[in-house]
């Protein structure tokens, strides 16, 4: 198992792991973090992820009620890491037949159901989810790497098991922590670039002033609040509404901060944080109970999370968006979005294609 984090402009690569942690049923979970806090007691470091469903499994509020083929959590046990860029020399990607797990009139008639169940008080907002399948073939790294110079982000990833790759090309922050300082910037509220500079400037100042997106990033932003309240103190929202340009897009952040234990464990973080709630909705619990009801596939590692832990419990993790999980011969990607009462369907969907242009137009896919 090798990993690869280029968070905010630092690289680092884990390879050669002494051992593997790994989680494949909600029965395993509780022994692989006891195994994670021993590790990181012997000075080790920790490389690795936890999928979407885990989050099912760590909160005695949800349950996950059927098997699962993707590992709940996989974690490598690691000296200190090299500072490396993954390099690709392999055959050249090839990404086609691209097309999603769902057909319209079914994604039509899901957002229905979501809009009926705010419009009842059930929820207030839910992250949808739907997946781009399609074939892969070539080096898995070079691939990477090209979607990774046609669109930079501050929070990529690249990780080669045995089994699957995942090419993580996220813009999103989970969570870091440094010494006592929790820090998580959730994502909200997306909207095209223009075609010119002057359309291209009015689009950004469209989408931070955006009444729509901005009531789904400050809900977003709340939620945050209440989770990092339940492991830390002197809880706050320093920065909302952040704007930052991608190539295809814009896309909206809040920034929430926390003052933590530094000795806390894994568990009660990830338990009491995990997943985030910038990808299941609020309230969490109804909206995952919802989400796991009319979503059409498990999403695996898509809003999961990637990253490491240092021995001194310091860690970051990204929320895998704009992530391919690369399987034999086969990829998929997840596509989500943030709905509110006034969401409509068309709308919806054009975002959730608006989003998976980083990947269809890429020279992987050409």
């Amino acid at each position: 198992m090798r990993v690869w984090t280029g968070f905010e402009g630092r690289w680092r690569f884990y390879e050669a792991p002494e051992s593997v942690i790994e989680a494949r049923t909600p029965g395993d979970l509780p022994a692989a973090f006891a195994d994670m806090e021993r590790a990181l007691a012997r000075g080790r470091h920790l490389g690795g992820f936890f999928s979407y469903e885990s989050g099912y499994a760590m909160d005695p509020a949800l349950a996950l009620d059927r098997p699962v083929d993707f590992p709940l959590a996989r974690f490598g046990v690691y000296g200190p890491p090299r500072v490396e860029k993954p390099r690709g020399d392999g055959p050249a990607p090839r990404l086609g037949d691209f097309r999603l797990n769902i057909d319209r009139a079914a994604y039509d008639r899901n957002i229905q159901t979501i809009r009926d169940f705010i419009a009842r008080g059930d929820v207030y907002q839910i992250t949808y989810c739907i997946k781009k399948m399609f074939s892969v073939s070539g080096d898995p790294r070079s691939a990477f790497l090209t979607l990774l110079e046609e669109q930079p982000v501050p929070y990529p990833a690249l990780v080669e098991t045995e089994d699957f790759h995942i090419l993580s090309l996220s813009p999103e922050l989970f969570l870091k922590k440094t010494g006592d300082r929790l820090v998580s910037k959730p994502m909200k509220g997306t909207w095209p670039r223009g075609p010119g500079f002057w359309s291209d400037l009015a689009a950004r100042f469209r989408l931070k002033f955006d009444a729509k997106n901005r009531a789904e990033n400050v809900m977003i932003a709340d939620l945050l609040r209440n989770d990092l309240g339940r492991v830390g103190a002197r809880v706050r929202a320093p920065t909302l509404f952040e704007v930052t340009g991608y190539r295809t897009l814009y896309q909206m952040t809040s920034t929430v901060t926390a003052r933590v234990p530094r000795g806390l464990d894994l568990r009660s973080f990830f338990s009491a944080i995990f997943p985030s709630g910038s990808v299941t909705g609020a309230p969490k619990i109804r909206a995952m109970r919802i989400l796991r009801d009319i979503e059409p596939d498990d999403r695996r590692i898509y809003t999961g999370a990637i990253g490491y832990v240092t021995p001194d419990r310091d860690f970051v993790f990204n929320i895998p968006i704009r992530t391919v999980l690369w399987r034999g011969a086969r990829g998929e990607m997840g596509i989500g979005g943030g709905i509110v009462w006034d969401s409509t369907p068309a709308g919806e969907w054009a975002e959730g294609l608006l989003k998976a242009r980083f990947l269809t137009d890429s020279a992987c896919a050409r």
